[in-house]
Formats: C-alpha cells, structure tokens, sequence
C-alpha cells in the first residue's frame, strides 16, 4: 500500500478506512432520531446522513425535523430532542425534495434501518407526494450482520469492533458515524464477509421483502406471498382471489402507506393480465 509521505497514525488509518470499502455508488450511512417507534404514526425529529463516494469523499448532513406533533416526554429522556427544539425546524415536507436529490443513485446503510429506519423513511416520503423510490437501490443493515455475527447492540459494537466508546448516544450524527465504522472494522474482522454493497445488503437483510416492513415477502419461487396473520404464506394474488374484502380491510386499516402501495400494485397487475 503507498502512502502519501508525512503520513501520521490519523492519516494512517484515515487511508486505510477509505480502502476497505468497495464501492459502485456512493453509500448513504443514515440515521433517525422520531417522536416514538410506530412506522404507521410516528414522525421523523432528526435526520442525519454521511454519503460516502466511491473515491472515499465524504459528505454529511444533520436537520432538526418538525414533526408536527407532540415529542412524548419518555422520548425526549431518550434522544434528548424536545418540543422546543424542533418549534422552528422545518417539516419533512419542506426538506423532502433536497434529500431525494442527495439521496439519489445511492445506496444506503443503517443500524436496524431495514426494520425501522427505511420503512419510516419511505411513509414520510410518500406523505409528502415526493417520487423517490428507495426500492432501486441496496440497504445494508450493520444491526443485522453484527447480530448474525455477535448479537449486540450500537455501543457494544462499535467497542467490540472498534474499541471505542460512543459518546453521545441516541444523537443521530453520533450514531451515524458510529455505524460506518463498525462496518468498515466488520469487513476488516470477518474474511468471509464480501466487500461489495449487494452481498452486504443480501446478508443484513431478514426476508427478501416486497414492502419495506416485511408485510409481503417473495418466497422460494419469488411470488409475492402475505408475510403475517392467518394467510402467512400464501400468494397475495390467491387471497385477493379468494378473499376480495381482504384488500379492502388492508387499505382501510393501520398499516403503512407502502405496504398498501404495493398490494395495490399487486392487485391492479392481476387485474390487468
């Protein structure tokens, strides 16, 4: 490896970290700090993102977001953001367009974003009525594969792979960086973990999901197939066959706006052939 001369321990290792991760597009590291855990109900407060390039440039972006509503007291004890905080912050509607323009042709990557963070991300999306569909691109989710490796949590990891403390945790920015670093050390630790953003993002994944929430998932034969409750299992074009009010309970009920989004897509393509 050739280094710049007068390279110190920081330049060292800051070279080092840029190498080791192999990319085709540039990689998003995000992270959402919210009023409360519900995907369907509760709203962004903060977002924070560092975009790496595939030449190992690095951008990144922290907002207060307002949501709109109430920030719970217990989560405030959580993440330290109040009502106060986000009073003059800007509403995701107003931010929504910059984001899907710095977000666009990347590839992302979070800690539990698969189960929280993304689907979260794509229901403020569609409120919004801005067209970015994050279901082109890859998600690499670290919580997944440090779980399938280790099983613990952010601050456990990042000393673990890192031997680091995480200071300021709960801060999206904190937890942001933290992130990238542990997957950076993870493929450093693990010879058999691929250095590319699709095998990452095959491995940290739970089910191969149609919806961001894992609702409707393909099978084995890649048919979509309803992933909860008494049809589990069972090809969505057959309940929507054998059970036409089952759209109809699904539109109307507490589920997320993708989910219904893509159950509509479902249906009108079987209407269609």
């Amino acid at each position: 490896m050739l280094l710049p001369e007068k390279c110190g321990a920081v330049c060292f290792v800051k070279y080092f970290l840029i190498l080791i991760l192999k990319l085709r597009n540039p990689l998003i590291f995000f992270d959402l700090e919210t009023t409360g855990t519900d995907v369907v109900n509760d709203r962004i407060v903060e977002l924070s993102y560092l975009k790496i390039f595939p030449d190992g440039k690095e951008e990144s972006r922290t907002w207060r977001v307002n949501p709109g509503m109430p920030i719970p007291p217990e989560v405030t004890l959580i993440h330290g953001i109040s009502d106060d905080d986000v009073r003059d912050a800007p509403g995701f509607q107003q931010i929504a367009q910059t984001l899907a323009n710095d977000f666009e042709g990347c590839d992302f990557a979070g800690f539990n974003s698969n189960k929280f963070d993304i689907p979260l991300l794509a229901e403020e999306f569609l409120r919004t009525n801005v067209d970015f569909d994050m279901k082109k691109r890859k998600f690499i989710d670290v919580m997944i594969i440090f779980m399938k490796m280790e099983q613990r949590n952010l601050a456990a990891a990042l000393r673990f792979y890192c031997n680091k403390e995480l200071d300021n945790a709960h801060s999206a920015e904190s937890d942001t960086r933290a992130t990238y670093e542990i997957l950076q050390a993870q493929l450093d630790r693990y010879d058999d973990l691929e250095n590319d953003v699709e095998a990452l993002s095959k491995f940290s994944a739970h089910t191969r999901n149609v919806d961001y929430m894992g609702r409707i998932v393909y099978n084995d034969q890649d048919v979509e197939v309803i992933n909860f409750g008494k049809y589990k299992g069972i090809p969505v074009e057959e309940v929507l066959e054998k059970d036409p009010g089952y759209y109809g309970w699904i539109m109307k009920a507490d589920f997320p706006l993708y989910t219904k989004k893509v159950l509509t897509g479902i249906k009108l393509r079987k209407f269609n052939r």
